[in-house]
Formats: C-alpha cells, sequence, structure tokens
C-alpha cells in the first residue's frame, strides 16, 4: 500500500505539471492578459492542487484500509457502532479546508464585481445574431457600430478551406484604449446572448429587458477573440466578439476616424441613391443581416424564416416593410417565426437592403427605389 499511495501521488504530480507547463491556449485557460483574469487562472490552479490533494489523501487511506485490514490476512473487522472522534474530524476538518478556499474565491468575486470608476463605458447589446456596440462615456462617447460575422459563406459550407479566424473574424470590431478600466454593459434585443472574452477573464449574460455589467483593463496590445456562449437560437455559433486593443494614441486615432465617418454616413444619408448605389450596399447589408435568415438566395427556410423571394410584403408598399424592418414583429409571416426590429441600422442601410430585396431574386416592387430619407421619416 505505501508503495501505490507513492505512485498515485507521484502520477497525480507528474500529470498537474505537464499541464501546467503546457501551452497554455491548448490544455488551460488561454493566456490572461488582464489582473482578473490572472486572478482566475491562479485560483483554478491552486483549487485543482487542493482537490488533488484532497484526493490522493482520501483514496489512499481507503485503500491503505482495504490492503492492511483484508480478511485473507485474518484480520477481524472491529465492532464499534460510532466514534465521536471522528465525528468531529470529519466535520471540523473540512470545514477548514472550505473556509480556506473561500477567502481567495471571494476576493477574486469581489474585484470581477467592482465596476465603479471606469474611464469608458460600452453597451454591448445581443442581436440574433450580431453585437452592438455603443460607446456612452469616455473618449469615443457617441460612436456607435454593428459586429458582423465575416467568414466567407463558402467557408462555412465546407467549399473552400477554412481560414486562420474561421468563425471569429468580424468586420467592425470592439475598440479599446490599453491599460484602461473598461465597463461593458450588456443587455440584448431578442433573447439572452452572452458577452465572453476568455483572455480578459468576462463573461456576462446579456438579458432583454436587463442591464447587466462588467469590466476589464487590457495591459498588453493586440486582438482578442471571445464568443458568445449562450445557446442564442440557430446561428449561435455565428456572433463572435473581436476586441482590438489599441495604445492611447492609436486609439485616439481611432475614435478621430469613426467620428469622421460618422459625418460622412449623416451626409450619405441626406443625399439622393441612385438604383446601382442602393442594390450594390443593399447587397452587402442583406448578406450582413438578413442572409442569416432569409438565405443569401431570398428562399428563406421552412417552418421558420420565410421567403423573400416573391413575399405578398416585399412587394406591398414600401412603407409596411420599413416599419416592418425597423419596429420587427412576432409572427409576421408565419406563426412560428420571430422578425426582430433591425432599427440599429443605419436609414442608409435599411434603405439599401429594402431595396434590394425589392428587386432581387425577380421580386419586381413598386416603388422599386427606397430613399435614406423614407427610413428617416418612418423611425
Amino acid at each position: 500500500m505505501k508503495y501505490l499511495s507513492r505512485s498515485l501521488f507521484g502520477g497525480a504530480v507528474a500529470l498537474m505539471s505537464s499541464v501546467v507547463l503546457a501551452e497554455p491556449a491548448k490544455y488551460l485557460f488561454q493566456p490572461p492578459v488582464t489582473s482578473v483574469a490572472r486572478d482566475i487562472f491562479d485560483l483554478h490552479t491552486s483549487m485543482m492542487w487542493i482537490i488533488t490533494v484532497i484526493f490522493v489523501a482520501v483514496f489512499g487511506v481507503m485503500f491503505y484500509s482495504i490492503w492492511k485490514h483484508r480478511k485473507s490476512v485474518g484480520h477481524k473487522a472491529a465492532q464499534f457502532h460510532e466514534s465521536t472522534t471522528v465525528e468531529i474530524a470529519w466535520t471540523i476538518v473540512p470545514m477548514i479546508i472550505l473556509i480556506g478556499m473561500a477567502f481567495p474565491a471571494t476576493r477574486v468575486v469581489l474585484e470581477y464585481k467592482d465596476t465603479s470608476n471606469p474611464d469608458l463605458t460600452v453597451k454591448a447589446t445581443g442581436y440574433q445574431w450580431k453585437w452592438g456596440y455603443d460607446y456612452i462615456k469616455g473618449e469615443g462617447e457617441g460612436i456607435s457600430m454593428l459586429s458582423t460575422l465575416t467568414t466567407p459563406l463558402d467557408q462555412i459550407e465546407g467549399d473552400a478551406p477554412k481560414g486562420e479566424n474561421y468563425l471569429r473574424e468580424v468586420d467592425n470590431m470592439l475598440t479599446v484604449p490599453v491599460g484602461k478600466k473598461v465597463r461593458i454593459l450588456t443587455t440584448a434585443d431578442d433573447v439572452i446572448h452572452s458577452f465572453w472574452v476568455p483572455e480578459f477573464g468576462v463573461k456576462q449574460d446579456a438579458i432583454p429587458g436587463f442591464v447587466r455589467d462588467t469590466w476589464f483593463r487590457a495591459e498588453k496590445e493586440g486582438i482578442y477573440r471571445g464568443q458568445c456562449v449562450e445557446l442564442c437560437g440557430k446561428n449561435h455559433g455565428f456572433m463572435p466578439i473581436v476586441v482590438n486593443v489599441l495604445s492611447a494614441d492609436k486609439y485616439t486615432a481611432w475614435v478621430a476616424s469613426q467620428k469622421t465617418a460618422s459625418v460622412g454616413a449623416a451626409d450619405d444619408a441626406a443625399r439622393e441613391w441612385t438604383k446601382e448605389e442602393l442594390m450594390a450596399r443593399g447587397e452587402k447589408a442583406y448578406a450582413s443581416v438578413c442572409a442569416a435568415c432569409h438565405q443569401p438566395t431570398g428562399q428563406g427556410l421552412a417552418n421558420a424564416f420565410p421567403a423573400l423571394a416573391g413575399s405578398k410584403v416585399v412587394a406591398g408598399p414600401a412603407i409596411d416593410q420599413i416599419k416592418l424592418v425597423l419596429g420587427g414583429r412576432k409572427g409576421v409571416f408565419m406563426p412560428n417565426s420571430q422578425m426582430p426590429a433591425q432599427s440599429m441600422l443605419s436609414d442608409t442601410d435599411i434603405a439599401a437592403a429594402v431595396t434590394y430585396t425589392r428587386n432581387a431574386w425577380g421580386n419586381h416592387a413598386d416603388p422599386a427605389i427606397v430613399q435614406p430619407s423614407a427610413v428617416k421619416a418612418a423611425r
């Protein structure tokens, strides 16, 4: 039994050492870049060592007792019904162990929940199936964007080799400055989502009708990738989170570029667009926002998402389609369907997408063109 216990303990130590020394991103957590993520990593490691010691001690005593007191060597079972000493020991010892584990765990939880005094506040809104980011406090206040998956459809369908960041790439990254405390307010527009970036040690559910918060302070520049980790529907796996951490100077330059682009977008919404311009932009907007449900061919999915090719709604009055896109409605096409509101899109993108659907796949709606001004008036 002495050699068996020693072997078990040695094996456990070897296993833990190999895991700890191995590439972290492959066998353990991804390399932490915030103090909270580092504390979570250290807490996980220390708890695993405590659990390993308890496992070896308990099973070591059990196997020793079985071997040393077996009937084949003439041992006779002791005849007793209770032992006050043993009962006190197996109550006090676990209590001490649990208290010892609770103190560091509580400290990490309190640090994780402390969202006070942020340098930057961003609201992250989950949609089926993308993220919306609104900068509401700090440098960059007023910036808003949608972050949508950009992995090509042919990769998803297996017609092309998968890229390096397959299903983990977006058109607009959440951009933040390095070394600054960033508070994330999470909510959702339709169903429950969850905001998760493992290198930051951040995970917070986004619940419709509720605003919850979390925070991080990235210590290193770079691009960090996460995911919605709540089962939120058909394309749950297609709404990644990508965070771009920049130096202070680069972040200031990024903010300036975004505000310039915002002014340009306002100018675009005020002008009259040609049909060709709206169709070209609408095709991109449709592929980014609508194709997940209605399919790139406009044929939809039976009993789930309606076809837009030949749709009476698309062929009907433009104002009705605009209001439907802006407000959404449950069961508008069929009892089991859910048309989410797309009011977070710009007037120009909505006008372009509506124009595209009214002219694509053989549709011939009247009017065929919808201008951004019509969308603005319908809001």
